[in-house]
């Protein structure tokens, strides 16, 4: 059996975790004063974190739905997914939480205090629960899971966000698996990427300013 291609999976874990981190350095900034937000780039920072909270969401719910059964059925008595799963039940207040913080940062409600405490919490979570879920999962995938059935959990993986998605292969993806994935979807990556690329990093630098 052919060993399960886990690029994709491993670029959407880095991307989640970098976003969550870079938003977690802008929280810093905005509470220190090191940095200041009008209203125009408020509401773009809230946009942000509803944006990447659905992604996150999306993805774990995934994992639960589709990947999670055909893990164990694969894999049988060699898995346990259950704590990853509460994990995941664990996470979603947390996703709540930090939209929560944005909006309220955003219409004057709530302090860049309080949405750096979310963010920050929620930052801790993630880096905890992806840690461990490659650790123990990515092996289990490689060895149980056929490469048939990872490439229709994959597809089942993606989310309808998929200028998003497309961002964080452009941003996250090294120069190695960038063009792995180039081998596998031909030219219409870099045509999309040249179609979503400018309008990204629009969005970024009136968030991050860079």
């Amino acid at each position: 059996m052919d060993t399960p291609d886990l690029t994709g999976i491993r670029i959407i874990h880095r991307a989640m975790r970098g976003d969550v981190h870079r938003l977690l350095t802008l929280a810093k900034d905005l509470d220190a004063g090191r940095q200041q937000a009008d209203a125009t780039r408020a509401a773009a920072i809230a946009r942000f974190t509803d944006d990447l909270c659905a992604m996150i969401h999306h993805h774990h719910a995934r994992e639960d739905e589709a990947a999670w059964p055909v893990i164990e059925r694969s894999a049988g008595a060699a898995v346990d997914l259950t704590d990853l799963s509460d994990d995941h039940s664990q996470l979603d207040p947390l996703l709540d939480r930090a939209r929560l913080a944005a909006r309220a940062f955003a219409s004057g409600r709530g302090g860049a205090s309080e949405f750096e405490a979310a963010v920050r919490t929620l930052s801790e979570h993630l880096d905890e629960h992806i840690e461990e879920e490659e650790r123990r999962i990515f092996p289990i995938i490689e060895q149980y899971v056929s490469t048939a059935d990872w490439k229709a959990l994959e597809k089942s993986l993606r989310s309808e966000n998929s200028r998003f998605e497309l961002a964080w292969v452009d941003q996250y993806a090294d120069p190695d698996e960038m063009a792995h994935i180039r081998k596998i979807t031909g030219p219409i990556l870099g045509l999309l990427l040249t179609l979503t690329r400018p309008g990204y990093r629009r969005r970024r630098r009136l968030i991050f300013g860079s």
